[in-house]
């Protein structure tokens, strides 16, 4: 299981979104006017608004903001043009990461990024220097109680879906990006409730961390990049185990 999976239900359970929840609806909204703007407003035919707008919904992201958004992507209400930008890089102890951008001054951001990463130990990298350790995958995450790996993996198969890998407390099932919102959506008509979906870049290989010393510096330079501003998503290829993980959250 990634530990971007992991890092991101903890800290879902944990409610540590909440004390900026202005912020995640900002980002939220980026994420959706770009989704419009690329694929149009209509989410049936826009998988990636579908997931935007899920994302949003998962957060309570009130009605309005989001129709506002899909508006400002598709011209009918003002706003600055977004540009999508990756930036790679390196942290602590070699951990590769993908931090993925939606930015109306892409000077400004990189110079913050760049910033970011010599601050908090790592150094940011140029194009393709770790794009091809990752690969787009949606990812559909469940808890492990009460649920029979079997009965998931042949429904999860069934509906279209690559793969299913487990820990001791949760399962994903692996999707291709292009299927993700229909895998996702037939699984929940057969009766399994995800805690956690979204599109992710998953790491071919991980870098084990089980010291807490390295794991709270890898982990401060992914939350520093998540936290501002114009970044969308952060993607790193650690593997912390959960128990160190729920401590350092």
């Amino acid at each position: 299981m990634s530990g971007h999976s992991k890092w991101s239900t903890i800290k879902r359970k944990k409610g540590t979104m909440d004390a900026k929840r202005g912020k995640v609806f900002g980002k939220l909204s980026k994420e959706i006017t770009v989704a419009a703007r690329l694929g149009g407003p209509d989410p049936e035919g826009n998988p990636r608004l579908r997931a935007a707008i899920l994302a949003a919904r998962l957060e309570n992201m009130p009605k309005d903001n989001i129709q506002r958004a899909i508006r400002k992507g598709t011209g009918e209400e003002g706003g600055g043009a977004l540009e999508e930008v990756i930036y790679e890089g390196y942290g602590p102890d070699g951990v590769a990461l993908m931090v993925e951008s939606l930015t109306d001054n892409k000077k400004r951001t990189v110079s913050d990024i760049r910033h970011l990463f010599s601050k908090y130990g790592g150094s940011l990298g140029e194009p393709g220097c770790v794009a091809w350790m990752f690969d787009k995958k949606g990812v559909i995450v469940f808890e492990r109680a009460g649920l029979k790996e079997d009965e998931l993996l042949e429904a999860a198969l069934e509906c279209g879906a690559e793969d299913l890998q487990a820990d001791e407390s949760q399962y994903e099932v692996i999707t291709d990006p292009a299927t993700f919102m229909e895998v996702k959506e037939s699984l929940e008509a057969m009766g399994f409730t995800p805690i956690l979906s979204e599109l992710q870049l998953r790491p071919r290989t991980v870098v084990p961390i089980t010291e807490e010393q390295k794991a709270q510096r890898v982990l401060r330079l992914v939350e520093m990049l998540a936290d501002h501003d114009d970044v969308n998503q952060v993607f790193a290829n650690f593997d912390i185990s959960e128990q160190l993980l729920e401590a350092l959250l």
